[in-house]
């Protein structure tokens, strides 16, 4: 392939559905930079659980949400995460954060101060970028040349959700992400939403594999109509 002109694919939709698994195979198979939005957000709620932020406070949590130095890896292979020079990627994926993550999330001073970095990092990336997340479409890069929407059932979504945290409960992780997403569609800032120019793609019967073979053709047959 001719080096192609650079790229930007948004990835959006809820947990669950092979965001992340999906996005990273793709950047590495199209040579593109990886962004996962959500490890920012987990990254300043380890930040505000570690300095004993009150994370029912928005007031509180809007007041230091400049303070934390979250810095992205984008290399598809091993994308890292750090918060003041400490790599979080294991910290951030446990239960005490990921309860806490939608409520600072929601909140609007935190949403500017990670979209500003998200926008930062996508203008950057020479050879293009996937960015997943939950509102990447259709808030921090509307004008991002593929945009992909990945739903799945809820119990599909829970089966792989528990596969992932070995032996959790399917019944529960359903409840979980069915109250998460909730959280998520309802909230004013930002909320996970569909772009009207996204392509969806139903995963719940489809292997990974064939997910990610959907969006690389995508992603070529963007590039081809430029």
């Amino acid at each position: 392939m001719e080096s192609a002109t650079p790229v930007i694919v948004a990835i959006d939709g809820p947990s669950g559905t092979g965001k992340s698994s999906t996005s990273k195979a793709v950047a590495a198979q199209l040579g593109l930079n990886y962004l996962d939005t959500g490890a920012q957000y987990r990254a300043i709620t380890w930040w505000m659980v570690n300095n004993g932020i009150d994370i029912d406070d928005p007031s509180a949590v809007a007041a230091v949400a400049g303070k934390p130095e979250i810095v992205s890896g984008t290399d598809p292979e091993s994308p890292t995460i750090t918060v003041d020079g400490v790599d979080v990627a294991g910290p951030i994926r446990e239960q005490d954060v990921t309860s806490k993550v939608s409520a600072v999330s929601a909140v609007p001073e935190v949403r500017a101060r990670i979209t500003e970095l998200q926008r930062t990092i996508a203008s950057s990336a020479v050879t293009g970028i996937v960015v997943e997340g939950r509102d990447i479409g259709t808030t921090v890069l509307p004008d991002a040349d593929l945009k992909i929407f990945l739903t799945a059932s809820p119990e599909a979504r829970a089966a792989r959700r528990s596969g992932e945290l070995k032996g959790a409960d399917v019944h529960a992780t359903r409840e979980a992400l069915i109250k998460r997403d909730a959280a998520d569609s309802s909230r004013k800032t930002s909320p996970l939403a569909k772009a009207d120019d996204a392509v969806e793609v139903d995963t719940t019967d489809l292997t990974l594999a064939q997910v990610i073979e959907c969006v690389v053709t995508l992603v070529e047959e963007k590039r081809a109509g430029k």
